[in-house]
């Protein structure tokens, strides 16, 4: 697994990588994962505590954890902990993340598997996206498999990268560990007829926080009867605290800043409602963990999330404010009928969703992989060559210099001096 993001940093890419990881380990399988140092003492070679063993590259992060990009020069070390480990499959995360795409490059030009997980989804027209989506071309131009976590994601995928073979793109959707996730038992005093609305995101434009910012004041005079508990940080946060301020509701928006990976169930469970305004969102783990907790979810109907849920979980609204507070309204009454069952929620959710199922389909993504015949050099110059008139023959440049380093690495460095880790076994 190579990707920027990864632990002690907290995300969903993180923590797909690891469950992930996990149950790969279990289904009898040698996994390693390959990502940056965090400051201030986080790098070199890490233990985890399922076993789990991280390499912490030294390389200088420039932003939101995303490494400067190396190319040639992650090439070294990349190779002598692939030889080292006697690494078969490269699976990189993140269409964001520097380390993941030069890692699928190198791992072709020493002829290994390689395959892709996005996580996210991206637009077309913005500069950024046009930069991303060109390099992302590239790199997916010789690949063996392709995963996304959703359909939404997979067409958003193979549009952006121009994928000519759409059937070597899998849907595997997110999971989570439901025991951790489970309806409140406890008994919490309120008065009767009180609903509680639980966000749980970063205070950030991409999440729709304007969007909640001009609804809070129209639900909250609405309903008299509601409050609101916000978890999470970010740049939108300023405008939430404003909100409260201008409105005078401090008795009745709470704003509880970041929450820890181990208390999200904590303050999920503090709800009765679960408030998604998301402008975009590739899958939204957040939402299943919210529904496994019991709560009935309101959400944008953006990105993969109408493939989350069944219907009578959510209820889905256009990322509107009016459409959001009609949708909110529509909900809390819903709830108020008591025709809501906690249980039942947390009960399909199990039954839906599982990091098990998921380390199994990826499983038979690796098997297919595997049977792939990897292209010869020609023909990956031909791949890449069809990126455009000008980026292709720049990318076919970046192949031939990579072929031409591996080759002097292999006279610099043999492969026989390199010390191979034995494989446990169990």
């Amino acid at each position: 697994m190579v990707s920027d993001f990864f632990y002690p940093n907290v995300g969903g890419v993180e923590g797909h990588i690891y469950a992930l990881s996990q149950h790969l380990m279990k289904r009898g399988h040698k996994v390693i994962v390959i990502t940056h140092a965090y400051q201030p003492d986080r790098s070199n070679v890490r233990h985890l505590s399922s076993g789990l063993k991280v390499y912490h590259v030294p390389y200088r992060v420039i932003a939101r954890q995303d490494t400067l990009p190396n190319f040639f020069a992650f090439f070294p070390i990349l190779r002598s902990i692939l030889i080292r480990e006697n690494i078969q499959i490269i699976h990189a995360h993140q269409a964001l993340s520097s380390m993941g795409l030069e890692a699928l490059l190198h791992g072709r030009t020493m002829g290994l598997r390689t395959v892709f997980t996005d996580h996210s989804l991206f637009g077309f027209a913005d500069t950024a996206s046009i930069l991303t989506n060109k390099l992302l071309h590239f790199f997916l131009s010789d690949i063996d498999h392709v995963i996304c976590v959703s359909h939404t994601a997979k067409e958003n995928t193979v549009l952006r990268a121009n994928i000519k073979d759409p059937s070597k793109v899998f849907v595997i959707p997110n999971a989570i560990v439901s025991e951790q996730f489970t309806p409140r038992t406890e008994i919490v005093e309120k008065a009767k007829d009180k609903i509680t609305i639980v966000l749980l995101s970063r205070l950030m434009y991409r999440k729709g926080i304007d969007l909640l910012v001009g609804a809070i004041p129209r639900l909250c005079e609405q309903h008299p009867e509601i409050s609101f508990i916000i978890g999470g940080d970010g740049p939108k946060r300023i405008e939430l605290e404003q909100v409260r301020e201008q409105y005078a509701l401090y008795d009745r928006v709470e704003l509880c800043g970041a929450i820890r990976q181990g208390n999200v169930r904590d303050h999920l469970i503090k709800g009765d409602i679960f408030l998604n305004t998301s402008l975009t969102e590739a899958f939204g783990t957040g939402i299943i963990e919210a529904a496994s907790c019991g709560l009935f979810v309101v959400s944008t109907r953006v990105g993969g999330i109408p493939e989350v849920l069944p219907p009578h979980m959510i209820r889905l609204a256009k990322p509107e404010e009016d459409d959001i507070v009609d949708v909110v309204h529509d909900a809390i009454e819903y709830v108020k009928t008591g025709r809501h069952d906690p249980q039942m929620h947390h009960e399909t959710v199990q039954k839906m969703y599982s990091w098990s199922d998921v380390a199994e389909r990826v499983e038979k993504v690796y098997s297919s992989a595997q049977k792939q015949e990897i292209p010869s050099f020609i023909e990956r110059l031909m791949l890449y060559r069809t990126v455009g008139p000008i980026a292709g023959i720049i990318f076919c440049i970046i192949a031939t210099v990579d072929v031409l380093f591996h080759s002097l690495l292999n006279i610099l460095v043999p492969v026989e001096t390199i010390d191979i880790i034995p494989n446990a076994t169990v």
